[in-house]
C-alpha cells in the first residue's frame, strides 16, 4: 500500500518525530510505499522514503500551522493514496494519532506550567491554541477518521468524553522503545556522574525533561530535602531545556541543597544520563506518554511518575516504581524518593524495570501500527469498489 505519513516537521529528535520514522522505515522494510508529508525535514539517509514538502509562507507560528492544515487538505484530496495517517494538528486523514493527547486537557492541566508571569498577563500565544483548538475539534468530529490512535488508555477516556468518539474506533498503542539504544549500561555509568561530580557510591535521582513546568521539576525540587536528609549521598541530575532553567536553578539554591544537584541542560545522549542514573522521577502534570517513562525503564531504573503520565499504566505500583496520584502532593513525592532509595528495593526494581521495558519494543509497537493502516486501506478500498459498482 502507499501510505502518507502526515506531521509539520521530520526530525530525527521528538517523541513524535522518532514515532514516525520507526514508523516509516518499518513500513518500507515490509514492502509498502511511504510518502512523508511536512512543512520541514531534516536530511534523511534512507533515499526510500519520498518527501512532499508544503511550505508556504506563513509570518507567525500560528499562521504557519494553519496553513500547513490548510495545504494538507488539497493535497490529499489531489493524490492517490492508499491510507493517510495524520500525526497531529491537521484534519485531512484516515487515521489519526493522539501522541500529544488532547489539546484541550493539555491546556487545562499544564499550559500554565510553562508560561512565565509576563506570558500570562499579555496572553502570549492564545491565538495558537485557539486555532490547535479549532484544528482538533475537526480532526476527531464524528465520520472523520475511521481510527484514532492514541498512546495510552488515559487519552483514550478523554477522547471518548470530549468528542464523543466510540470506543471500537480507538486503538491504545503504548509508545515503544529502541532497546538496544536503551538497556542497562554500567561502562557508561561514570562518564555523566564525572561531568557532574557525582562520586559511584553517590544515589543518583533522574529528571529528563523539556519544559520543566510542565514536568513537574518544581515539586522535584520541593520535595528532594526530606530524601537528603534520610541520604547524604543522594543527588539530583536534571537534564533538558527551559528557558526559565534560571528560576529553578534558584529554586535549588534557596532551598540549600545547590550543591547536591546537577544541570546539565538539553542532551542528545539522554541514555548516558539514564545510566548514570538509579532513579527516574518525573511527576509531570500532563503527558499522554512521556517516552522517557519506557527509555528508563528499558536501562533498568525504576521510575517515579503521576496518573497524569500514560505511560505510567505499565508500571506496578511497588514492583517498577510508583504512580503517584493527583491532586499533588509533594509529601507522597517525598515518601517515594525514600522508599526507592531502599538498595534492596531499588535492586529489584531495576531488573522488573528492564523486563517491563522489553515488552514495548519500538518494533513491536510499528509492527501493532502497520497492521491498523492495513485494516483501514483494506476498508477503504472496499468502500470505493462498492461506491463504483453502485
Amino acid at each position: 500500500m502507499h501510505v502518507a505519513l502526515v506531521h509539520m516537521r521530520y526530525a530525527h529528535t521528538g517523541g513524535t518525530e522518532r514515532y514516525l520514522r520507526t514508523l516509516a522505515l518499518d513500513l518500507l522494510a515490509r514492502g509498502h510505499q511511504v510518502t512523508v508529508v511536512c512543512r520541514s525535514c531534516e536530511p534523511e539517509e534512507d533515499v526510500r522514503i519520498r518527501f512532499v514538502r508544503l511550505r508556504r509562507f506563513g509570518l507567525t507560528a500560528t499562521a504557519r500551522m494553519v496553513n500547513f492544515a490548510t495545504d494538507v487538505e488539497k493535497h490529499v484530496r489531489e493524490t492517490s493514496y492508499d491510507v493517510v495517517y495524520g500525526l497531529g494538528k491537521t484534519y485531512s486523514h484516515d487515521v489519526i494519532r493522539l501522541g500529544g493527547g488532547c489539546h484541550a486537557t493539555y491546556l487545562e492541566k499544564a499550559h500554565d506550567a510553562t508560561l512565565t508571569w509576563f506570558e500570562r498577563l499579555i496572553g502570549k500565544g492564545k491565538r495558537k491554541q485557539r486555532e490547535a483548538l479549532r484544528i482538533e475539534a475537526r480532526a476527531l468530529s464524528p465520520g472523520n477518521s475511521q481510527r484514532i490512535v492514541v498512546n495510552s488508555n488515559m487519552v483514550k477516556e478523554d477522547v471518548m468524553t470530549r468528542y464523543g468518539a466510540e470506543p471500537d474506533s480507538i486503538e491504545v498503542i503504548y509508545n515503544g522503545v529502541d532497546l538496544e539504544r536503551f538497556q542497562p549500561d554500567p561502562k557508561r555509568r561514570e562518564a555523566v556522574r564525572k561531568e557532574c561530580k557525582f562520586a559511584k557510591d553517590d544515589f543518583v535521582v533522574l529528571f529528563l525533561g523539556t519544559g520543566y513546568g510542565r514536568k513537574g521539576l518544581d515539586r522535584v525540587l520541593t520535595a528532594f530535602p526530606a530524601l537528603l536528609k534520610h541520604n547524604a549521598k543522594a543527588r539530583l541530575l536534571v537534564v533538558g531545556y527551559d528557558s526559565s532553567a534560571r528560576w529553578f536553578q534558584e529554586r535549588a539554591q534557596d532551598l540549600g541543597f545547590y550543591s547536591q544537584v546537577c544541570f546539565l541542560g538539553g542532551r542528545r545522549d539522554s541514555e548516558a544520563c539514564y545510566a548514570a542514573a538509579d532513579l527516574y522521577v518525573l511527576p509531570t502534570r500532563y503527558d499522554p506518554f512521556a517516552n522517557s517513562t519506557v527509555e528508563a525503564l528499558a536501562c533498568g531504573l525504576p521510575v517515579i511518575t503521576t496518573c497524569t503520565n500514560g505511560g505510567g499504566e505499565l508500571i506496578e505500583n511497588g514492583k517498577q516504581g510508583t504512580v503517584l496520584e493527583e491532586p499533588f502532593q509533594v509529601k507522597a513525592l517525598a515518601e517515594a524518593l525514600l522508599t526507592w532509595s531502599d538498595p534492596a528495593l531499588n535492586q529489584s526494581g531495576k531488573k522488573a524495570a528492564r523486563e517491563l521495558a522489553e515488552e514495548y519494543s519500538s518494533a513491536q509497537m510499528a509492527e501493532r501500527s502497520v497492521a491498523v493502516l492495513g485494516e483501514v486501506a483494506c476498508e477503504r478500498a472496499n468502500r470505493e469498489e462498492a461506491s463504483v459498482a453502485s
